[in-house]
């Protein structure tokens, strides 16, 4: 199966200009990075600020466009001006204030308003915001004004209204980094749901790190290049080297980290409290004392 995202050698520089428009200095963001992704994967981006790790994530959407190098969507090259919009209908993106993205009075118009806009039958756009609204389980505050919705709410509004455009992929740039932490639950939850269910391609840029432990895939981007790819576990297990990037780890996997290096006998790369619970479990039924 051809990869849904595919980029070579994709390298993108902001030019810096002075009032008269002079070169002042030029920043190489995204670094000739290759990149491919399957249909159905779910992957995480990961990097502290700077890291470029947005900068990609715009190209993948044709926001920007490669100052070197070449980024195709289904097939389609993004440099190619007319294949922009077959491109945003492929890869839907998902920012990170909802705010911005959330333009109707009542929830099902704005969820409709991308449908509408792009011809699709009236009969066929209200099915679509049911599907829709249904997906991110927000369907029974369809006739609810967004503004009196919580963040998370008016996030996965946002994902809904990305959703009813039936896109391949989506790509989340920091969607929870404006909410409180049920919030991020919630959002990340319709996240997973979608890449789980409807087999859509998520490409998730975060910066918290137990948002990346159900990915395929987790990338750590570091000054405009992939740094690190693996597994969450393989990149979870190499904590010396996240702490180098400037990256925390799952809490989880870092207690688990500090219990190894004071000699207790755990698995590399826990990432979740229950899978350290179980561990320390089996421990203790061994009859090892837990603390040395």
């Amino acid at each position: 199966m051809p990869n849904i995202i595919k980029t070579r050698n994709l390298t993108y520089e902001y030019i810096r200009r002075d009032e008269e428009g002079n070169v002042e200095g030029i920043t190489t963001a995204v670094d000739h990075v290759s990149l491919d992704i399957r249909p159905g994967e779910f992957i995480a981006i990961l990097g502290h600020n700077g890291s470029g790790k947005s900068t990609l994530a715009k190209h993948i959407n044709a926001i920007l466009n490669p100052t070197e190098g070449t980024v195709w969507v289904d097939g389609k090259d993004t440099s190619d001006e007319e294949a922009i919009w077959d491109i945003r209908q492929t890869a839907g993106m998902v920012f990170q204030n909802p705010d911005n993205q959330i333009i109707g009075q009542v929830v099902e118009e704005d969820v409709g308003f991308g449908p509408e806009n792009i011809g699709v039958p009236t009969k066929e756009i209200w099915e679509r915001v049911e599907e829709s609204l249904r997906a991110v389980r927000m369907y029974a505050y369809r006739k609810h004004s967004p503004n009196k919705l919580s963040g998370g709410q008016k996030q996965r509004v946002s994902i809904a209204g990305v959703l009813a455009m039936h896109p391949k992929c989506i790509i989340l740039d920091e969607p929870t980094a404006m909410l409180d932490p049920n919030g991020r639950k919630e959002v990340i939850r319709a996240v997973r749901a979608l890449n789980d269910v409807e087999q859509i391609t998520v490409i998730l840029i975060t910066h918290y790190m137990e948002e990346t432990i159900h990915a395929n895939r987790v990338l750590v981007m570091n000054e405009g290049k992939i740094a690190m790819e693996g597994t969450p576990r393989e990149i979870f297990s190499q904590v010396e080297r996240l702490k180098e990037l400037r990256l925390d780890v799952p809490q989880a996997t870092l207690l688990a980290h500090e219990l190894r290096g004071r000699g207790l006998e755990l698995p590399a790369g826990i990432l979740t409290a229950q899978e350290l619970v179980d561990e320390i479990g089996k421990i203790s039924r061994k009859g090892n004392r837990i603390c040395p």
